[in-house]
């Protein structure tokens, strides 16, 4: 009954949209790469999707797109401040100047109607790992629930009223910051990976659903080449092991730190599908799915914490 009160509260808070929407239909007009050399007659070059071909041409694509950016004016800059909070990015108003760091949450440049896109440096990610942190959606998130387990067990660790309110929403924000720094920023940064999610509305229903479960341990290299998901793959055993030395109540020997670990990564896929998927619905009520992966990401750091 609990379980149910608590996704019906959190369904209840839809106010916008997921923050990576699919490629917009009506984008501003496709800038080509270069032509690349006509292929001899020989057999050995008559593949047009060789490797080589495919790395030079998506290459050239960057390179045209950051040119345009940079012939179009100066381009919207990004920052620890402008990163905090909310951020929007309308797919039908793609075509318009995008405000600063939008470029965290909607991976398709303006001036690119492909799915090549312009890898974030290591400092841009940091950006998207503070966002994540400090967007209103999961600030929200984490001080309801945090009031629901309160007053359902004023008994934990944490205490009742709203002191044991405002430690466990301490511990759920340093839990939270901590996933993002090692599996947003750092373990992505470090091994030149993507840790954005890129959505496939192109594919059938069976192959989304697939995709979307399998980015767990398949993610983007910074140059667009499939790599191991390092970023999830480091932040559950991270937070599992860090958590040991701050969370109240928490059991710390192995046994509990290991379900811990895999309750995160049985649980990821859904906040892939959550991601994939609601959006579709979300372009006509407007859910905000990030109330419903913040409570997921809370039962994987404390799988026993939640009544």
């Amino acid at each position: 009954m609990r379980w149910a009160l608590i996704l019906g509260l959190l369904f209840s808070w839809g106010m916008a949209e997921a923050q990576t929407p699919a490629p917009p239909s009506d984008a501003m007009p496709l800038i080509t790469a270069p032509t690349a050399p006509a292929p001899s007659s020989s057999p050995s070059s008559d593949l047009p999707d060789a490797p080589s071909e495919v790395a030079l041409n998506q290459d050239n694509v960057v390179a045209v797109g950051e040119a345009a950016v940079k012939a179009s004016g100066k381009p919207p800059s990004c920052n620890a401040k402008k990163a905090m909070g909310f951020i929007y990015v309308d797919p039908k108003r793609a075509g318009e100047k995008p405000q600063p760091c939008s470029e965290l949450v909607y991976p398709y440049q303006r001036f690119l109607g492909t799915n090549v896109v312009i890898p974030l440096t290591w400092q841009q990610k940091g950006y998207l790992a503070l966002h994540d942190v400090t967007d209103p959606g999961s600030l929200a998130t984490i001080a309801l629930i945090s009031g629901i387990t309160t007053a359902a067990d004023p008994h934990s660790a944490y205490g009742p009223g709203l002191k044991g309110w405002g430690k466990n929403a301490g511990v759920s924000l340093l839990q939270n910051a901590t996933a993002e720094f090692f599996g947003t920023f750092a373990v992505p940064s470090i091994m030149h990976q993507d840790p954005r999610y890129y959505r496939r509305p192109d594919l059938p229903f069976k192959n989304r659903l697939i995709y979307s479960i399998s980015r767990t341990i398949i993610s983007r290299h910074d140059d667009g080449s499939p790599m191991p998901n390092y970023g999830t793959l480091f932040e559950y055993p991270i937070n599992a092991e860090l958590s040991n030395l701050y969370v109240p109540g928490i059991e710390s020997d192995g046994a509990s730190t290991v379900k811990r670990i895999l309750v995160g990564y049985a649980i990821d896929p859904t906040n892939n599908i959550l991601a994939e998927f609601l959006p579709d619905v979300a372009k006509h009520v407007r859910i905000r799915i990030i109330f419903i992966q913040q409570f997921l990401n809370n039962i994987a750091a404390n799988p026993n914490g939640l009544p």
